[in-house]
């Protein structure tokens, strides 16, 4: 296995190098790509992000995974907290909650975020998760902390 070491903005191997870098502190990693993920605005502590329904992503119910929808919910959130903090600041998903409301089986699905700090190093989100025609089919609450020694206060 490689030896991995993370920063802000890029993941390397000891051996190799960085494996990516991303383009600026609010945009998309490889796992958000992966999924089709756009970021459509971010700041001021809120976010839009989307994602198309791709066929890859269905459970064996051809509906939209939860998981799919869960991380669409999750990034939107990471991206509405991290138009609040200083670029370079590490912080990570502590705690989430997910409800489904309805199936999607096509089109386009986008997530409406917004992030608050809650007090110290600790920050709370929600998304709600709509489909193309406006119907909330999903909605998301999460808990984010940053990591220590960056200048926030427990």
């Amino acid at each position: 296995m490689a030896n991995l070491k993370c920063d802000a903005d890029t993941l390397m191997t000891a051996e190799s190098g960085p494996l990516f870098e991303l383009d600026g502190w609010i945009d998309t990693a490889p796992f958000e790509d992966l999924l089709g993920i756009t970021i459509e605005s971010a700041g001021n502590g809120r976010a839009v992000l989307s994602f198309p329904f791709r066929l890859k992503l269905a459970q064996g119910g051809g509906v939209l995974h939860g998981g799919a929808l869960t991380s669409l919910a999750d990034t939107a959130v990471a991206m509405a907290i991290k138009s609040l903090l200083p670029e370079g600041t590490i912080f990570a998903t502590t705690e989430l909650t997910s409800r489904f409301h309805a199936p999607v089986r096509q089109g386009d699905v986008r997530a409406v975020a917004v992030a608050v700090r809650s007090g110290g190093r600790t920050f709370a989100g929600t998304a709600e998760l709509l489909d193309g025609q406006g119907e909330c089919v999903a909605t998301f609450a999460s808990t984010f902390r940053v990591a220590r020694g960056q200048g926030f206060e427990d």
